[in-house]
């Protein structure tokens, strides 16, 4: 089963066509670059996919629901339930710990604190890092961060990661580590993995390559 598809999808903004009579879907466990020229429409694509946008014309069916005219509550839920997000800028809240900031997200769902730290604390097992648990943001390396920020993606279960320029503010060397991760969890976890990236050596490192241009989605 595809958990997600888009068929016939239309975005503009301010009047601009951005992605044109888009039909594409991602098979389960997929790990997937989506890539091309700064302004073609990679991160519209993924707002689209995110549910944090709604197409103008088609359809986004996303694990068997037609989420094309969803309602922010039911957008919001879906979020919850089936997403993770990973940005560039890692998003963390500087006044919760390492381990509440990866344990909010099931918050959201009514979990109470306890098994939302100890759930937590197993995602930062997995990313190495649960002996900083009660650090604070400031006192992590950006690396550390970004670690941290795939961790509070990972911990609702997510069937599908997206990931938007994961490595874009950090050194080679780290930029290497993050992808080598998400790798590993993507085929340990078998979660969907799209990742948004300018560089063409992370993109080697996915299963699948798509190119946006021109308003088309395309198998690179």
């Amino acid at each position: 089963m595809n958990p997600l598809r888009l068929e016939s999808v239309q975005r503009s903004i301010g009047g601009q066509v951005i992605l044109d009579n888009v039909s594409i879907s991602f098979a389960e466990s997929q790990s997937c670059a989506i890539t091309g020229p700064s302004g073609s429409g990679k991160s519209t694509l993924l707002n689209l996919i995110g549910l944090l946008d709604q197409p103008c014309r088609g359809r986004l069916v996303l694990d068997g629901c037609d989420m094309t005219h969803a309602n922010a509550d039911q957008r919001a839920i879906t979020r919850n339930r089936l997403l993770g997000f990973v940005f560039q800028s890692f998003n963390l809240l500087p006044r919760l710990t390492i381990l509440d900031n990866v344990a909010l997200p099931l918050s959201y769902r009514g979990i109470g604190l306890a098994s939302a730290r100890r759930a937590a604390t197993l995602q930062l097992e997995k990313v190495g890092l649960a002996q900083r648990a009660r650090n604070w943001p400031a006192d992590l390396s950006g690396g550390q961060r970004q670690r941290v920020a795939i961790a509070r993606a990972l911990v609702t279960a997510p069937r599908i990661l997206l990931a938007d320029e994961p490595t874009g503010n950090l050194d080679c060397e780290t930029a290497q580590a993050i992808i080598g991760l998400l790798c590993r969890l993507n085929h340990e976890q078998g979660m969907t993995l799209l990742m948004v990236t300018h560089d063409p050596a992370m993109a080697q490192r996915m299963q699948r390559r798509l190119l946006v241009r021109d308003g088309g989605v395309f198998d690179a």
